[in-house]
């Protein structure tokens, strides 16, 4: 039995995002060591504040200040904090509402183990000791034995308001690509890119699915397509990827191998970039000891007519 693929892989971005007035308010205070909230038009005060009212969808604008003590409302212990998670220790993950909120916020509360929780459990924010403006600037909550904290009498007037943050995405997993994936990477290690075509509609799927999405039939019949193709639409890519070493701008397009009926994904080079063009005929770029095209560049041929990749977009 041949031996199952797989490999860890990593998705990761960072997500930029502005603020508006209130999320501003709010993350700029929790850099001040201030919670605010926001009242709606019933009296209720929403912490963490949002710009529309979740019932009536009114505009808010109105902050209030709230304590940064509270009342544990729900809670579940993590016995295996993870990469990027509040705490390095065992923690519970817990629902405070603070005093003078009429709703609770989603965060971590540092305790010895679980039988030191209990719902109903009065806490305090235990404040980073540097602060960027974020909610990680409540580095998380502790037990707390006295009543509500004192308002300082921060209106949500700041000099230097937090305007834009920074949130990174990942995702860690491992992926197997199965029967007709893993012969279409073997076929790439000797650079031929190899797919699999439908019993029923006849059509080449590029890389091989094991099964045709539109039939429901599996696929067994490899055909071997390309090296050449045609651009059969593309991107301009201006913003630099982190850990890619190509400099911007760049295309990147899908490509129609020939004798394939799906386009795949590709880089163009060996062209400015203001000259790639839907219909460009490609062929593949390998550099030594590569598992798959560093590139597609043109082949000189003249450009494919519309009509033959009009159904492949």
């Amino acid at each position: 039995m041949p031996e199952v693929l797989k490999a860890p892989l990593v998705v990761e971005f960072p997500f930029t995002r502005s603020l508006g007035p209130v999320q501003s308010a709010f993350l700029t205070g929790l850099r001040e060591r201030v919670v605010l909230g926001v009242r709606t038009g019933d009296g209720r005060t929403l912490v963490p504040p949002v710009e529309y009212d979740p019932v009536t969808a009114e505009e808010l604008h109105e902050l209030v200040e709230v304590a940064a003590t509270g009342t544990v409302t729900t809670w579940a212990w993590n016995h295996a904090p993870r990469r990027g998670q509040p705490l390095a220790t065992p923690f519970a993950w817990v629902l405070v509402r603070l005093d003078g909120a009429g709703t609770a916020l989603l965060h971590a509360l540092d305790a010895p183990g679980p039988d030191a929780v209990h719902t109903g459990m009065r806490v305090r924010i235990r404040w980073a000791e540097n602060r960027t403006g974020a909610i990680t600037d409540i580095a998380c909550f502790e037990p707390h034995d006295g009543g509500p904290a004192e308002p300082t009498g921060v209106t949500g007037e700041f000099t230097d308001p937090v305007t834009g943050i920074v949130a990174p995405a990942r995702l860690d997993y491992t992926y197997s690509p199965g029967r007709a994936q893993s012969a279409y990477i073997d076929a790439l290690s000797t650079r031929r890119t190899v797919g699999e075509r439908c019993p029923s509609c006849r059509k080449v799927y590029v890389p091989p699915r094991g099964a045709c999405p539109t039939c429901g039939v599996p696929t067994a019949e490899q055909v071997e397509v390309g090296p050449r193709g045609t651009v059969t639409t593309f991107c301009i890519v201006n913003i630099k990827a982190k850990n890619l070493d190509i400099e911007v701008p760049y295309v990147y397009a899908h490509i129609a191998l020939d004798g394939a009926g799906l386009a795949l994904h590709g880089r163009i080079g060996g062209i400015p970039y203001d000259q790639v063009r839907m219909g460009l005929r490609v062929e593949p770029v390998w550099t030594d000891g590569a598992r798959y095209p560093d590139h597609y560049r043109p082949t000189g041929e003249p450009d494919a007519d519309y009509d033959a990749y009009k159904e492949l977009l």
